[in-house]
Order: structure tokens, then C-alpha cells, then sequence
């Protein structure tokens, strides 16, 4: 509770400190004679006073953020006996996670270990302690901040290029903080696949045409000991996938022709908004409509023609997946066709072309960047989805190419390979993240794919 108040007392003296800020920049040249003789606006002074309140106080505050468990977990630690400090570094970590248990109140009242609880209340003594201290911290830094940029308001003082420069730096902090989230995620996945690779060949995770991840954890264990063929897990996501977007792709490209060119600006009005809507339905609604409603009528419909069809099959979940993801192709297709100059249409027609003409060979072809995006945006979108693979298709590994078996995802795998106490050290576990790196590269190659077919249309139509 103690770091909210302050960050609330924080905000609350900031806005005070804006408007004296303000005030002292009026002060300094009258009122009367107005802002004329200030290098910048009375307002600028004002936000400058304001951002060096919070920026400071934020910066000591998140740092305490960064440090404080561990150091604190390393100060309650010194209280425990020597004989509990001296244990091995696997020991050590499973004592402090369970005195972190404890401190969250996650251990029941009858296994609390009595040492433990002592280290637990000097823990939480400690704690109660640094955020009073945090507070007064802040408080004074924010207090002294304020009031040495206070004091240096004078008309020649540049607010403005200080205001600008500041929010510059904030905006290189958050494209910093995004692109080194970016390559940590990389990194981890490489290196656990690394891990991967190092006890099952390359090649056999490539070109594997059997996918059987269960293992015997103990060498006298009887178990399998595990197949990691991903062919049949991706040409089940690829199957899924392409009957996904051979729904979308025609109806959605179509539906935007038709509400961009043909529909009337009332039919517009609502026409897309209710299709938009499709993008906001939970995908667990799609999964269970896949499952109660579209599979059966699939399993009953080939009942009629004499054909085999499972209760779970990668039509159902295609289908499905394909209405869920109309709505990326046509509302970023509408979006491009409407985009694209009237003077090309109007060109068009002079020529003598008709309207379906002129949609074919020239209003399409010059918005394809856009819409090639749009559809790279609903594959990535079908890659990824995993509610509805589970509900509708199931999770067996088959590897087949009729779509009324059932078939699984890669997605789906790393989430049943996930789920629980798993050991990280077992190749069970770390084939998720290879299979997430395959995934990646896979997602990476369409946008290679995608980028080199946006840069050559633009460049012709542009």
C-alpha cells in the first residue's frame, strides 16, 4: 500500500509544482505584459517544473523496485542459523522459495517451519521499513528537484527545447525497453532450444514424421522414451492454417470491395461495424461453437456420403478459425482500397474502363501492400490461435492430409507441454521451445515474404 500512497502524493505535489511553475513564468514578466518576453510558453515552465518532481522520485522508485526482493530475501536470510547458510546451490534456492511461500501466505498453518517464520517476520519488518524510508526518499528528491528548477525559471531559460529533449529521451527509453524485450525473448528460446538440440538431433526434430513427447523421467522407470518428429505437428498447423485463411481471404478481400466501391455510405455505416465485431468475440465462444455446433454438423453431413469423419477434425477448427479472422482481411483491406487516390479511378474510367475493370486491374492491384499485409496479419493470427485447435480438433499428432481427422497445432503442443510441474532438464519440457523457435522463423520468413511483395507493388504503383 505504502508505494501507491506515494505515488499518488507523488502526482499530487507534480501538479502543484506545474502550476507554480506557471505562476513564476508569469511573475517574472507581468501580466500585463503578458508571455512576450519568455523563450517559451508559461506552460512549458510549468511542465518543466512538473517532470523534474516525478522523473527523479520514478527512477529511485523503480530501481527499489529491481533490488529490493533480492536484497531484502538476502537480509532475512543472515537470520536464519549457519548450518541453513552454508547448503548447496540448489538447496539454497529451494529455501528461499520456500521462505517466499511463506511470505505470501501460499503454506499452510500446520507446515510453517518455525525458523523459517522467523526469517519471514524480519523479512516483512524489513519491508515495512524500506518503504517508509522509499517514501521519504522520494518525497525529499522530488521536493529538492522542484525546487531547484523553480528557482532557475528566468525568461531566458529554453522550457520548450528542456520539455522537448526530455520527452525525446523518454521516447528512445521505450523503444530501447522494446526492442531489448524483443531480443531477450529470442535469446531465451534459443538458448533452452539449444538445450533441446543438445540431447535430440537436428535433424530428427525436422524431419521426424512421428511426435510422441512422453518420457520416463527415471532411468528404472518404465516409459517411452519419447519421439520429437515435429512433421505431422506442423502440417497440422499449416492444415488448420489454410483452411482458415481460404475462408477469410475471399470473404473478407470481397467484403471490403463491396463496402469501399458498391455499398452505400448508410449500408457502410453499419454493415462494418457488425462485421467487426467478429475480432472482439472471445476465442473460447469460437471453440465452443467449433465443438457443439460445427462438428457434429460435419461429422452428420458426412454420415450422408458414407465418409469417416472424427468428432474432432481440422475442418471443424478451420472453419471456424476462418470466420474469427475475417475481420482482419476485410477491415485493413476496406481501409487500403479507401486509401487509394481518386484520381486513379477517375483516370480509369475516362479510359473507358468499367467499374469491375477498373477494381480488378487497377484499384487492387495499387492497394495490394495493404491488403498482402492484411492477410499476413490473419495468418499470423490462425498460426497462433490455440482455444479453438483444442476444443475442435483435438490433440492427437496425426499426419494426414484429410481434413476430417484429427490433427494438432504447434501452439497447442507447447501449451500441453507447459502445463504443470514439468523439469526443465527433460527433453519433454524443452521441445516447446524449440518448437516456439520454429514458429518464430516460420512467422519471420512470411514477413520476409510479405515485405518484399509490398516494397515491389509500391514501388510500381507509387
Amino acid at each position: 500500500m505504502y508505494p501507491s500512497f506515494f505515488l499518488l502524493l507523488l502526482l499530487t505535489i507534480a501538479s502543484l509544482a506545474y502550476m507554480q511553475g506557471k505562476r513564476r513564468a508569469f511573475s517574472l514578466t507581468g501580466l500585463a505584459a503578458g508571455s512576450s518576453r519568455l523563450h517559451s510558453r508559461p506552460g512549458y515552465y510549468g511542465l518543466l517544473t512538473a517532470l523534474w518532481c516525478v522523473l527523479p522520485p520514478l527512477l529511485i522508485f523503480v530501481f527499489w523496485l529491481a533490488i529490493s526482493d533480492s536484497l531484502l530475501i538476502a537480509m532475512a536470510m543472515k537470520t536464519l542459523p549457519t548450518s541453513l547458510q552454508n547448503l548447496s546451490l540448489d538447496q539454497t534456492d529451494l529455501l528461499v522459495n520456500n521462505l517466499r511461500n511463506l511470505i505470501a501466505g501460499h503454506v499452510a498453518a500446520r507446515d510453517i517451519d518455525p525458523v523459517l517464520e522467523k526469517a519471514a517476520e524480519q523479512y516483512i519488518g524489513l519491508q515495512h521499513i524500506s518503504q517508509m524510508a522509499l517514501g521519504v526518499v522520494m518525497l525529499v528528491t522530488a521536493l529538492f528537484s522542484t525546487f531547484s528548477v523553480y528557482r532557475r525559471i528566468c525568461p531566458e531559460m529554453r522550457a520548450r527545447n528542456h520539455v522537448e529533449r526530455i520527452v525525446q529521451i523518454s521516447l528512445v527509453l521505450c523503444s530501447t525497453i522494446a526492442i531489448l524485450t524483443t531480443i531477450g525473448i529470442v535469446l531465451s528460446v534459443l538458448f533452452e532450444s539449444i538445450r533441446f538440440f543438445q540431447q535430440v538431433p537436428l535433424t530428427d526434430f525436422l524431419f521426424g514424421l512421428k511426435w510422441s513427447p512422453q518420457m520416463a523421467m527415471r532411468a528404472d522407470q518404465a516409459g517411452s522414451s519419447g519421439s520429437f518428429g515435429a512433421i505431422p505437428v506442423l502440417a497440422g498447423t499449416f492444415m488448420i492454417s489454410g483452411i482458415a485463411l481460404a475462408v477469410a481471404v475471399p470473404i473478407g478481400l470481397m467484403s471490403a470491395i463491396y463496402l469501399s466501391e458498391y455499398a452505400s455510405s448508410r449500408v457502410r455505416a453499419w454493415a462494418k461495424p457488425i462485421m467487426e465485431i467478429l475480432a472482439g468475440v472471445p476465442t473460447v465462444v469460437y471453440g465452443f461453437f467449433a465443438a457443439l455446433v460445427v462438428a457434429p454438423f460435419i461429422r452428420e453431413s458426412g454420415e450422408l456420403f458414407a465418409l469417416s469423419v472424427s468428432s474432432e477434425s481440422a475442418l471443424a477448427a478451420g472453419l471456424v478459425m476462418g470466420v474469427m479472422i475475417i475481420p482482419f482481411v476485410s477491415s485493413l483491406s476496406d481501409d487500403v482500397i479507401n486509401a487509394v487516390p481518386q484520381a486513379m479511378r477517375d483516370g480509369s474510367y475516362a479510359l473507358g474502363a468499367t467499374r469491375s475493370e477498373t477494381i480488378l486491374r487497377v484499384i487492387v492491384p495499387a492497394a495490394l501492400p495493404g491488403i498482402v499485409g492484411g492477410v499476413l496479419l490473419a495468418a499470423s493470427r490462425a498460426i497462433g490461435e490455440t482455444m479453438i485447435v483444442v476444443m475442435a480438433a483435438g490433440l492427437s499428432a496425426n499426419l494426414t492430409a484429410n481434413p476430417l481427422q484429427a490433427v494438432t497445432t504447434v501452439t497447442v503442443q507447447i501449451v500441453t507441454l507447459l502445463v504443470g510441474d514439468q523439469e526443465f532438464d527433460s527433453p519433454k519440457t524443452l521441445v516447446a521451445f524449440a518448437l516456439g523457435l520454429l514458429l518464430f522463423i516460420i512467422t519471420l520468413i512470411l514477413n520476409v515474404i510479405a515485405l518484399y511483395v509490398v516494397r515491389r507493388y509500391r514501388e510500381e504503383y507509387e
